[in-house]
């Protein structure tokens, strides 16, 4: 039973770590998998006093910087997106990313045949070539040597192929099936561009560059050019710069804190279970006291007591951490249910030799850990007092006691430390859900459609597809409205643009804002619940009308006309105001989260409609009485018969959008709670397990005290009172520790302290529950003692 004990302890305490680790591993730890990674960066605009911290880069950009800055060996961008393949009737669409003739050298990644891009393909003109994945080369073209030269339709173009990728490559966490150029017409690459940020823009440091260089080098270019830049004065009050930093480290900078966090709590667990397994190891080695004693009585030497405890506690750890490697697998199982593939590089997250051996070596170090109580108690005993007092049936020395209750203590402190982090957590999620987006998710249906330019190059083709598309969506059986929306909330298609505002003076150190913008068709407002607030809601006339309109929001209104009227005012999507270019406001609107439901500064939105925002690209909301997934086929089919080049897809229901967005949050809250329990099991059986023993060591003293008048309530209560003494003293400084996990994990809390007093006032509730059951089952087993078999058992 001690074996089995100590190996079911371990094996929990080390299968959390396993997972976790797997987990941190895969996303903070390893390298990406470029050659010399540690020269990749990242380098984004921003402008933090238009509210935009963190944007992408332009192509302007790109083609200023490749030249400029020495630091880098190369500079490249990437654009993700999508794109139309497949046969009329049966179109479907797959990701694809846009992207600069350096790419892939710039990552390390020679192809494995043919050619990247070249500087003439960057043009519209010569832009029909294609690098294929691996992946896509197999399914699509069957493997075929002779891929190169080859053509397929994308967008309802050709596009010959010119290049193969090795096999497994990916970046980041992307999955596009082919690359093909990022061009562009000489307009896009004007200076006027140079804040259109459509990019992500990577960059491989020269040898023996650092950052620190490549960003002193980006900010002198950034002052060089905002000289003669169109928008110099509303960049210097956005307080414009550039930042660079390492590639991996940026790109995991969200989630960095939600995975240290539960890091640090495997690992409180497996402290826990460790001081479990001390107390009970040390309970033995008092029971082996007296034949230890006898040994060394003989000759014994210290070296050799000090072997056979490592010797032990090293096998019972390997055991204990094979046992946790099996059941580590099985919670990587258990995350992937959580979603952890939607983690930044969750995809990679795999349990392989590594992390297996990381894990062996871990077990052993905690086996060595284990060894030093029990050898320190062996060792500074002293034979002769042992040899006379340790008796069967005898009662242990005072510091042998202090020593397994101080372990107590301990336990009880960090079982109630994880315990009130734990319940933080839920806590947090819970106000989390019950945050509205500012919408009614439940029964709305959505999807995306993307217009080849092909097919609809200008505003007449795409007004004439949105009315007959809008029609005959409205007509199909379990749809009650139907929406068209370019920016659809968490979704992932947000845009935001600098916006000026007719008679809006900046002061001094302030600047212009963005917002938010989304081009409108259809009953979208009716569709997702959201309140019209002032004037009117835009329509389908709106979108053939020469008159130039646009809906806001509550924040756009209250920020430029606090306290007033917004309807008539106008506004230009752009930086600049121009009165030919200026839209009119006709109508204000709740306000709707976008990609985050604990975002408390909405920078606002506007809507225009559909036919002024040039967009090829929208999001289709339906709202339905059915089961939203029921109805996805029928859309489908409906697209089809319109355009049979034309796919419906990325259908998933509102709810499912917003639900996908509380992962990062929603699984540190579940893992938590399962830590929790774990850890309440392992303090009871330890607080069990260690007053059980004091009982039993102590049954002759029990049996003398009660021949001598002693009432079994008085046995009872001794034993009780010192089971709430150690319980009180633990969850005093568990209340400290608790305070200190608040505190650490702040950042990912929502709308809770450090230290909630609900929360701590139920986890000591339920700490003290479980602690006293455990201890009244002891103390009651004293009590029942009789004195005529204790006597007798000596």
């Amino acid at each position: 039973m001690f074996t089995a004990t100590v190996l079911l302890t371990l094996g929990l305490c080390i299968a959390a770590n396993v997972t976790i680790f797997a987990v941190v591993d895969a996303i903070l730890v390893r390298s990406l998998p470029y050659p010399h990674p540690e020269q990749l960066v990242n380098v984004s605009n921003s402008y933090p006093g238009a509210g935009v911290e963190r944007s992408g880069a332009s192509l302007p950009n790109y083609y200023d910087r490749r030249v400029a800055i020495k630091a880098f060996a190369s500079t490249a961008i990437i654009q993700s997106g999508s794109a139309i393949i497949g046969d009329e009737g049966a179109p479907q669409r797959v990701p694809r990313d846009r992207v600069s003739p350096e790419f892939f050298a710039t990552l390390g990644v020679p192809l494995a045949k043919g050619r990247t891009f070249n500087d003439a393909e960057m043009f519209y003109s010569g832009s029909g070539v294609a690098v294929l994945t691996d992946e896509f080369w197999r399914t699509q073209f069957q493997a075929d040597p002779q891929v190169l030269g080859r053509t397929f339709r994308v967008d309802g173009l050709p596009v010959t192929v010119i290049g193969l990728l090795p096999p497994g490559f990916r970046y980041l966490a992307g999955n596009a099936k082919f690359f093909i150029p990022a061009a562009s017409n000489e307009d896009e690459r004007k200076i006027q561009q140079r804040h259109s940020n459509n990019f992500n823009m990577i960059a491989r440091l020269a040898p023996g560059a650092t950052v620190s260089e490549a960003q002193a080098q980006i900010d002198a270019l950034n002052r060089q050019q905002i000289a003669d830049d169109p928008y110099s004065e509303l960049l210097k009050g956005a307080r414009y710069h550039t930042e660079v930093h390492l590639l991996h480290r940026d790109y995991v900078r969200e989630v960095r804190p939600m995975l240290l966090a539960l890091q640090g709590g495997v690992l409180a667990l497996l402290l826990i279970g460790g001081v479990n397994v001390v107390n009970l190891m040390l309970i033995r080695a008092s029971g082996r006291a007296k034949e230890l004693a006898v040994r060394q009585a003989l000759g014994a030497s210290r070296r050799h007591v000090i072997r056979e405890v490592v010797l032990e506690t090293s096998l019972l750890a390997l055991a204990g951490g094979l046992l946790g490697l099996a059941l580590g697998a099985v919670g990587l199982r258990l995350l992937q249910v959580l979603g952890t593939d939607k983690l930044p590089l969750g995809a990679s997250i795999v349990f392989d030799g590594r992390v297996a051996v990381v894990s062996i070596i871990g077990a052993l170090c905690v086996g060595l850990a284990l060894a030093f109580p029990v050898i320190g108690f062996h060792l500074h005993g002293r034979l002769a007092p042992t040899l006379q007092t340790e008796s069967r049936g005898g009662t242990s020395n005072r510091a042998a006691q202090r020593l397994r209750h101080g372990f107590i203590v301990a336990q009880v402190g960090l079982v109630f430390a994880l315990l009130v982090g734990a319940g933080m957590l839920g806590l947090s999620l819970k106000k989390l859900m019950a945050t509205s987006p500012g919408f009614r998710s439940e029964h709305v249906l959505t999807g995306r459609i993307n217009l080849p330019w092909k097919n609809y190059p200008d505003e007449k083709a795409r007004a004439a597809f949105m009315d007959r598309l809008l029609a005959a969506l409205r007509a199909q059986p379990g749809v009650s409205s139907v929406g068209v929306l370019t920016s659809l909330p968490f979704s992932g298609q947000s845009n935001d643009n600098a916006t000026a505002v007719e008679d809006v003076k900046l002061g001094p150190g302030e600047s212009i804002r963005t917002h938010y913008t989304s081009g409108v068709a259809g009953d979208y407002w009716q569709v997702l619940g959201i309140p019209l607030i002032e004037g009117r809601l835009l329509d389908d006339a709106d979108n053939h009308r020469t008159e130039r309109v646009c809906v806001v929001d509550r924040s756009v209104a209250q920020r430029y006309w606090p306290g007033k009227s917004a309807l008539g005012r106008r506004l230009v999507n752009g930086p600049v105001f121009k009165p030919d270019e200026a839209v009119t406001i006709v109508g204000v609107v709740g306000n709707v989260k976008q990609g985050d439901l604990a975002d408390r500064s909405p920078i606002g939105a506007i809507y225009f409609p559909y036919q002024n925002y040039a967009s090829n690209s929208f999001s289709v909301v339906v709202r339905t009485p059915l089961d939203p997934s029921a109805l996805g086929t029928s859309l489908q089919k409906t697209v089809l018969s319109l355009d049979p080049d034309l796919p419906l897809d990325d259908l998933k229901p509102m709810g499912k959008r917003v639900s996908d967005s509380l992962v990062a949050r929603r699984s540190p809250a579940i893992l938590a709670g399962i830590f929790s329990a774990v850890a309440l099991l392992l303090a009871a059986v330890g607080t069990y397990g260690v007053l059980a023993y004091a009982v039993n060591q102590r049954r002759r003293e029990i049996g003398v005290r009660m021949a001598l008048g002693a009432q079994p309530g008085q046995v009872r209560n001794q034993f009780l009172r010192l089971g709430a003494t150690l319980l009180a003293v633990g969850l005093a400084l568990g209340a400290f520790a608790a305070w200190g996990v608040g505190r650490s994990i702040q950042n990912i809390l929502f709308d809770v302290g450090s230290l909630h007093g609900g929360v701590l006032a139920l986890a000591a509730v339920i700490m003290s529950m479980i602690v006293l059951v455990a201890v009244y089952l002891p103390s009651r087993r004293a009590a029942h003692i009789d004195p005529l078999d204790a006597l007798r058992e000596d």
